[in-house]
């Protein structure tokens, strides 16, 4: 959701080699030790990036005791040098975020990563640009400047939005924006950019420059993937599904306390995480927090069609050379009934 973030994803799709080599190693439980003197088990779950209202959920579930009461002593970490897919496929630590877009890649690369619940059930990425620049179609897109970054789904993405809405996407330039942000970009030449409304939209308005965005999901049914998502891999899955359904089941109640309770959960993130903008952070949750959930039977139910549809479209579009089988990609087995 973090404009960072989103770049960290596109860049950081591990290769074949690294991913396996991870993957491969031998691991030493790292993520996971003996029992506390308190008798709670100590997990650890891999963020993706700095704290923001994506992980709201965990910290909740940290700070009431739902982790707790599910005997787990649960901390939560910032990934250094290796991302949290790797670390997670690797079995270094058991538990990470990701996003479905690098998830499928990876499986693709034999990578053993399972995801167990999207933590926001519909994609709330779209591209943005400032309101001066009267883009509200894709299609108008044409002749404008997108400001990307290198990733992998990128051009396949804006191509895709363009087309469905009738314009020519041989006609959109592109140029890589490096490390400037949305802010920055789109005051040298960028008219628009691939973000997530939930922080970088809201924080737009904060600063009195809104945005126009159209939504990926508005322009082609494979578009609505989940983004992020809890994972783990397929080790744990099979040798010690305890752990993740405990696991699962104080995350699932962590989302769903969040979801109801936004501002209270936004304050339990800054206490987490002081640094961060307050009101940056409260509004992003109160954007966020009935998103979680949204029109699911259940905070991270995650359905077939989702997986399978947008696997078929990475496939299509030439990002997978390979098919996968996007059934063994994630599963709903571990979540709570009715959370």
């Amino acid at each position: 959701m973090l404009a960072v973030p989103l770049r960290r994803r596109l860049l950081a799709v591990a290769t074949t080699a690294a991913l396996l080599a991870a993957a491969g190693c031998a691991t030493d439980a790292t993520g996971d030790s003996s029992p506390s003197t308190g008798g709670l088990r100590k997990v650890q779950v891999a963020l993706d990036w700095t704290p923001n209202t994506n992980h709201t959920g965990l910290y909740v579930a940290q700070q009431k005791g739902f982790f707790a009461a599910q005997g787990l002593e649960v901390e939560i970490v910032q990934p250094g040098d290796a991302d949290a897919s790797s670390l997670v496929a690797a079995d270094r630590i058991p538990f990470g975020i990701g996003y479905q877009e690098a998830l499928t890649q990876a499986r693709a690369q034999d990578a053993p990563l399972v995801s167990i619940a999207a933590i926001v059930q519909h994609n709330t990425s779209g591209f943005a640009s400032p309101t001066d620049r009267n883009l509200t179609r894709p299609a108008q897109y044409v002749g404008k400047t997108y400001g990307g970054f290198g990733g992998p789904i990128e051009e396949p993405l804006l191509r895709t939005i363009v087309a469905a809405d009738g314009g020519d996407p041989s006609k959109v330039k592109t140029v890589n924006v490096g490390d400037a942000d949305f802010f920055a970009a789109t005051k040298k030449g960028v008219d628009f950019e691939w973000i997530f409304y939930g922080w970088t939209g809201v924080e737009a308005e904060l600063r009195g420059e809104p945005v126009n965005i159209q939504y990926v999901r508005d322009y082609h049914p494979a578009l609505d993937f989940y983004t992020p998502i809890l994972i783990t891999n397929e080790t744990r899955i099979a040798n010690d599904p305890d752990l993740v359904r405990a696991f699962t089941a104080g995350a699932a109640e962590g989302y769903t306390y969040a979801a109801k309770n936004p501002a209270e959960s936004a304050d339990i993130l800054l206490a987490a995480a002081p640094d961060l903008d307050a009101e940056l952070v409260k509004r992003s949750q109160e954007w966020l927090s009935p998103r979680y959930q949204d029109d699911a039977p259940r905070w991270g139910e995650q359905k077939a069609e989702v997986w399978t549809n947008f696997a078929t479209w990475l496939y299509e579009q030439k990002v997978l050379t390979v098919e996968v089988d996007a059934t063994k990609a994630y599963t709903n087995d571990f979540l709570p009934a009715g959370s």
